[in-house]
């Protein structure tokens, strides 16, 4: 069974319908390079090679949310404030976050746990979900702005 049709199923499961808007706006997802904006979304699909009316803004964030709710999607906030949102293999996990390059990488340790009980105990909140970024400079462009040896 392809992607499309996995999140089809998934889809149609949950109780929601697939309309031609909606299964553009998923091909449009499964096209997407690494990650990607709503905007990059919606120019995949008002793209000259796609038939069809265009997606309406509306549509295209009510199946990112819905992707989002299913686990298909995760959502990073980059460094600039922008939000992005990429496929999703897995289920909760954090983002590193190259301040650099925008490279993106999941890390499923969380050991926040105990602090969010701790703050909900305190606040008197019942949390239900937690959402962690980190930001630095991988590897690659920490390596790239190195001086040579011998330069001082």
């Amino acid at each position: 069974m392809s992607d499309i049709d996995l999140i089809i199923q998934r889809l149609e499961l949950r109780g929601h319908r697939v309309t031609q808007s909606r299964r553009r706006v998923l091909d449009a997802v499964l096209a997407q390079p690494a990650h990607f904006t709503v905007d990059d979304v919606l120019r995949a699909t008002r793209a000259p090679r796609r038939r069809g009316p265009p997606v309406g803004r509306a549509t295209a964030f009510r199946t990112i949310r819905l992707l989002l709710d299913l686990n298909v999607l995760c959502r990073i906030l980059l460094d600039d404030g922008t939000l992005h949102y990429r496929l999703s293999t897995r289920g909760h996990h954090h983002h590193l976050v190259c301040r650099d390059c925008g490279r993106v990488e999941d890390f499923t340790q969380c050991d926040v746990e105990p602090l969010v009980r701790e703050l909900a105990k305190a606040m008197k909140y019942e949390i239900d979900a937690h959402w962690l970024e980190v930001y630095g400079r991988c590897r690659a462009c920490r390596r790239s702005t190195k001086e040579p040896a011998g330069a001082r």
